[in-house]
């Protein structure tokens, strides 16, 4: 593997769902908001496969400080100019009682094939995701860092999680946007790849065949970017405080890091297969970090505090370097004070205790939604 050190920079991607302030129903996203926003954040900003979505993505960042900077303004101005209509953004996987049939895709070339491929499947993809890129130029090096870094998906899924409602239901899962995407081809795990020439043949053959355009209707979990020199996990929910999508992205960035030193000194993570990393990212897709995870090294269950404890411990050094340390320790803090889906779950029971019903119960839930997107800026 090349030595030369990789930049690790990190960009980050975050789908919202646009709501009503006052019914907090889903509402169709106006494109005068969408060209309001486009003004003020350049290209930064773009409608999503569905009209009550929109997209934000950052720059290049070198530090989660500099990414926490355009994130803010990314956010600030999104919800700012959605409140000249009467609406407000919120960051969750899943809005708790919208109903997929109701809501039509963006009328846009690339949406309206996606939607003539995919069928009734594509309808229901009222979810929204967040990813993070890091900076790996050498191509190789991704394909590498890819088959380590899947290891610890679930644990970043499992703290990632704000998804727990369906259509008015309490699915009983902490997040129920992988149970509707996972319904998409090319999802899932990535396989195992020895190097990048093995990548590009998968890629080739698929739009060879014309079943695919490029390598960017590849849904995998973490992939290799298809147009930018980085490694790209998707696996996360999108999450309703700022923050915490900031710890998720340190967490990534920190990961990386580590497994490209250790590799260095032939030191490289155990190869799992992909039906042993499934049962994690299942228990992290039912549970969150209510319950434990899988230790393949020990063979054990451990309780989610001590995977994550030993996580922060596998990247400490890396924390330090690239200046991310408190954003990293705050997933002690997910863990004893619960993630989102466990939040939806509270607020909806002291609404229910305090008399309202089911209805009323969910709006508390959106406006929570609401003001967690706000908390942060």
């Amino acid at each position: 593997m090349p030595s030369q050190t990789p930049p690790f920079t990190i960009g980050i991607e975050e789908e919202y769902l646009l709501v009503d302030r006052e019914t907090y129903a889903l509402v169709d996203v106006p494109d005068a908001l969408i060209d309001a926003c486009k003004k003020d954040l350049a290209g930064k900003v773009s409608p999503e496969f569905l009209q009550c979505q929109i997209e934000i993505g950052t720059g290049v960042c070198a530090t989660i400080s500099e990414a926490r900077e355009d994130l803010a303004h990314l956010r600030g101005t999104v919800a700012k100019h959605a409140a000249d209509f009467g609406f407000a953004p919120i960051a969750a996987s899943c809005h708790p009682f919208a109903d997929w049939k109701e809501q039509p895709h963006t009328d846009k070339a690339r949406y309206n094939q996606l939607q003539r491929d995919l069928a009734g499947v594509a309808r229901r993809m009222l979810i929204c995701g967040m990813h993070v890129h890091v900076g790996i130029p050498d191509k190789d090096t991704r394909i590498d860092l890819v088959n380590q870094l899947k290891y610890f998906l679930p644990h970043l899924y499992a703290l990632s999680t704000s998804s727990p409602y369906w259509q008015g239901d309490d699915t009983g899962m902490n997040s129920y946007r992988l149970t509707v995407f996972d319904n998409l081809p090319r999802t899932g795990l990535p396989p195992q790849m020895e190097t990048w020439a093995e990548f590009s043949h998968i890629v080739d053959t698929l739009v060879h065949l014309e079943l695919i355009e490029d390598a960017s209707k590849i849904w995998w979990d973490l992939r290799p970017s298809s147009h930018f020199p980085t490694i790209e996990s998707r696996i996360c929910d999108v999450a309703p405080k700022m923050e915490v999508t900031l710890t998720l992205a340190a967490l990534t960035q920190c990961l990386t890091r580590m497994l490209w030193r250790t590799s260095q000194d032939g030191q490289g993570w155990p190869v799992v297969q992909n039906f042993m990393i499934e049962e994690n990212r299942w228990r992290a897709q039912r549970y969150g970090t209510r319950r434990s995870f899988i230790d393949f090294g020990r063979q054990a269950l451990i309780p989610s505090a001590q995977a994550v404890d030993e996580l922060l411990e596998l990247i400490a050094e890396d924390a330090k370097a690239l200046e991310c340390e408190t954003e990293v320790a705050r997933a002690r803090d997910i863990v004893a004070g619960g993630t989102s889906a466990d939040h939806q779950r509270a607020v909806y029971a002291r609404a229910k205790e305090g008399g309202a019903d089911h209805k009323t119960a969910l709006n508390a839930v959106v406006q929570q939604l609401i003001e967690d997107f706000a908390a942060d800026l």
